[in-house]
């Protein structure tokens, strides 16, 4: 019964409020990770089972030898959000393909990869992780179809957008209206991107993804239908700028515990848990 009291002065205290709403939104972003590592491992264990190459005592093997890598990471994943502000496109691209290998590995298809140039522009964290999550959905979108043997993955950077093309030999039968799909276009959408989706009967399907490397410009303007306070409003214009916690801190001379305050009102506002999020939405506005 005390603790209960006790918990129920530490809720009804506002900056216990605050931290608890902060808090909120920073475990969403790592939940987001780690719902990501889930997935993959999930369906990896799933091309194991489905497979026609091998026995059931191999698909067993497999499936636990596909399952204890993914343990490793997802209890390492939280330790890898965002840890660093960037991260080379060589990098990101070669992580991909580790991503990709246990999606594909037991299912006789062959994934071509096209290097990006190593000369081209770091991505921003965000970016990296979001990419990678973008091109393993639009893979598992396009195996849908049996038919497809052959998936064609490049990236490329225009020196503004990190541009991803992703190309099979299947019927051409893919549609921006499928399930999978859309969850794709969402992801990229809250990233500010662009997707463009050809199919070709007969041909097969090309995914055409541009994600920008750098928050578009604000309107000063923006924003204010949600009802912001002048504060809110100018740490909401420089989060959608890409600005980090403690760099909006020094810009408006203010604390760091003050900016995550201010966030944690401007998710609830918004009604949304993740600065992808809030920056979609302010930039659509």
């Amino acid at each position: 019964m005390l603790d209960d009291d006790v918990r129920a002065q530490e809720l009804a205290d506002p900056d216990s409020l605050r931290h608890a709403r902060t808090s909120a939104g920073e475990r969403m972003e790592v939940l987001t990770e780690l719902i990501d590592e889930y997935s993959t491992t999930l369906e990896s264990i799933l091309a194991v089972l489905r497979s026609g190459k091998v026995d059931d005592s191999a698909a067993r093997s497999a499936a636990t030898a596909v399952a204890a890598s993914g343990l490793v990471h997802l209890r390492t994943a939280s330790d890898r959000v965002r840890t660093s502000a960037e991260e080379p496109v060589t990098t990101a691209f070669e992580r991909l393909r580790e991503d990709l290998r246990p999606l594909v590995h037991y299912r006789d298809i062959d994934v071509q990869f096209v290097e990006p140039p190593e000369d081209g522009r770091p991505l921003p964290s965000e970016v990296a992780h979001g990419a990678r999550a973008v091109v393993r959905g639009s893979v598992l979108a396009l195996l849908e179809s049996p038919e497809v043997g052959r998936v064609r993955v490049q990236w490329d950077c225009d020196g503004t957008n990190l541009l991803i093309d992703m190309r099979d030999d299947g019927h051409g039968d893919i549609t921006a209206e499928s399930v999978s799909v859309q969850s794709v276009s969402q992801r990229i959408h809250a990233l500010g991107g662009r997707i463009a989706i050809t199919a070709t009967a007969g041909w097969g399907t090309e995914i055409a993804i541009a994600i920008p490397l750098d928050p578009p410009h604000v309107a000063p303007g923006s924003g204010n239908a949600w009802d912001l306070r002048p504060r809110e409003h100018e740490v909401l214009r420089r989060l959608a700028a890409g600005r980090r916690n403690r760099e909006i801190a020094a810009d408006l001379g203010i604390s760091e515990n003050t900016v995550k305050f201010h966030i944690a009102n401007i998710y609830r506002k918004l009604d949304v848990t993740s600065r992808s999020e809030a920056t979609a939405l302010f930039l659509r506005a």
